[in-house]
């Protein structure tokens, strides 16, 4: 293969272009998932292929292939079409500078979950089942797994030459109960399928889903029997499950250059960030809102050794007690301002074309204690576990639904909950109106596996390392509140 790869760069660099990669991706997949103390559906994949990008005279082009015997033609078609493109051309793609690298990254992994037998994930999930059966009436049990595998080949005509193997793992469940035909969910550790990381097998055990599944049953009949959460102007805490979703939306996709730029306009695209804003130093929230991209935290879904540029995985910080510093960047869109990449250029598998994708986008901890949050908030509640969103295409105004409302009265949880809880926003303002993150004992890293972005859509892996933060005089509920 190495050959192959090499040939073929070789072959690009004779045709004098600006700048050449090859990338091969192979990907395996198993996706496993339990309804009602039965196996529902086992989805195992494979797909691999070529994707080239070429560079000519300052004009782009792409190919790919899943024909492994067929690069040559890749390689051929991609630079037919930079050249067509030049013809089009109304600015010259420039690249900024990297280090010409020859390496290899893998995953740290215990277990290699494709080695672990079929039935005992599924007995796994199904006794976390069971558990959530335990004390409670519900309508339906659900359960999770999902695994991925890829070995990844990047070669470019500037020299380099890198190889990656990066394992991903994840679980979850879902307990649905009911009262007088409203149904109410509760799930564990997260919504949409749990949580995920970079890891083996180990991560879907250190979730505990057996351990946890009790008190998510008991919870789920609790909101089904619970009254409507209060409309109003409330503090508020939110949980880290929750508030790694809030960062993903109103503070991860603003801050991608090419969206900042205008080349991702079509799919829930722009962004209210301008490059101005970071240069003048915005004031995008509190002092107590520090927010780094990381992609070399260990276990973080957005986590790898290198980029699809070719460009090593970086932790960089875009947010400085509340003042914007930086954006997130490709070799295309951070030449344009006369910077280098800090290594967010990722493609959905060989078939796609890189675009700018988030890391891991941390709220960094804070120094309260949960009991000191609570502690501050005279009347309001705990929100907690994403049951639904909305944000327009500037990434200003957003809705946020949650799960479960937990009620906080004179500084002390009552052990009362609502159902149906929201909160709305404009991003500035809310990230303005935090006063407290929780320190690193409550941090925890929450993936994104199913982040959407680009036409056609491309969907990236990505996490948010959170912990509970409180905001002072949210709107919460359906209700107008003036």
């Amino acid at each position: 293969m190495k050959n192959l790869i090499l040939k073929e760069i070789e072959y690009l660099k004779s045709c004098s272009v600006d700048y050449g990669d090859i990338r091969f991706v192979d990907t395996t997949t198993e996706r496993i998932s339990t309804e009602n103390l039965n196996v529902s559906s086992i989805t195992n994949a494979r797909n691999k292929g070529f994707g080239v990008r070429v560079i000519y005279k300052g004009s782009l082009g792409f190919a790919s292939t899943r024909n492994l015997d067929d690069l040559h033609s890749a390689c051929e078609n991609a630079l037919r079409i930079a050249k067509a493109s030049n013809k089009l051309q109304r600015e010259e793609i420039k690249l900024s500078p990297k280090n010409i690298v020859h390496d290899h990254y893998s995953t740290p992994i215990e277990t290699d979950p494709f080695t672990v037998p079929l039935n005992e994930k599924i007995e796994h999930l199904l006794s976390a089942e069971r558990e959530m059966r335990k004390s409670a009436e519900l309508v339906k049990t659900e359960g999770s797994m999902d695994f991925q595998k890829q070995e990844k080949i990047y070669a470019d005509t500037e020299g380099s030459y890198i190889t990656q193997t990066l394992f991903e793992a994840g679980g979850g469940i879902v307990a649905t109960a009911a009262k007088d035909g409203d149904m109410q969910i509760r799930s564990y550790p997260n919504s949409f399928r749990g949580n995920h990381g970079t890891a083996g097998y180990e991560y879907v055990l250190d979730l505990d889903l057996v351990g946890h599944g009790e008190k998510i049953g008991m919870e789920a009949v609790q909101l089904a029997e619970a009254e409507e959460c209060p409309s109003g102007v409330y503090d508020i805490i939110i949980g880290g499950n929750q508030l790694g979703l809030q960062v993903h939306e109103s503070i991860g996709h603003p801050i991608e250059l090419d969206r900042v730029f205008g080349s991702e306009a079509a799919f829930a695209g722009m962004s209210f960030v301008t490059t101005d804003m970071m240069l003048e130093g915005f004031k995008y929230g509190s002092e107590h809102v520090t927010v780094v991209a990381d992609a070399t935290i260990p276990g973080g879904l957005g986590t790898f050794g290198y980029d699809d540029d070719g460009v090593e995985a970086q932790n960089t910080v875009i947010i400085d007690k509340g003042i914007l510093k930086n954006l997130i960047s490709s070799r295309d869109t951070a030449a344009k301002l006369d910077m280098k990449s800090n290594g967010t250029n990722r493609a959905d598998g060989w078939s796609n074309i890189p675009i700018v994708r988030m890391t891991n986008i941390n709220l960094m901890p804070g120094d309260f204690e949960l009991d000191e949050l609570i502690n501050g908030i005279d009347y309001g509640f705990y929100l907690d576990t994403n049951k639904s969103w909305s944000i327009d295409d500037k990434r200003l105004n957003f809705q946020f639904a949650t799960e479960i409302a937990y009620e906080i009265k004179d500084g002390e949880f009552t052990g009362k909950v609502f159902k149906n809880p929201l909160y709305t926003g404009i991003t500035p303002e809310f990230w303005g109106s935090c006063d407290g993150v929780c320190n690193e004992k409550y941090w925890n890293v929450y993936g994104t596996p199913n982040c959407g972005k680009g036409e056609p859509m491309q969907v990236a892996h990505v996490a948010h390392g959170t912990a509970p933060a409180r905001f002072r005089n949210v709107k919460v509920g359906v209700k107008d509140v003036k």
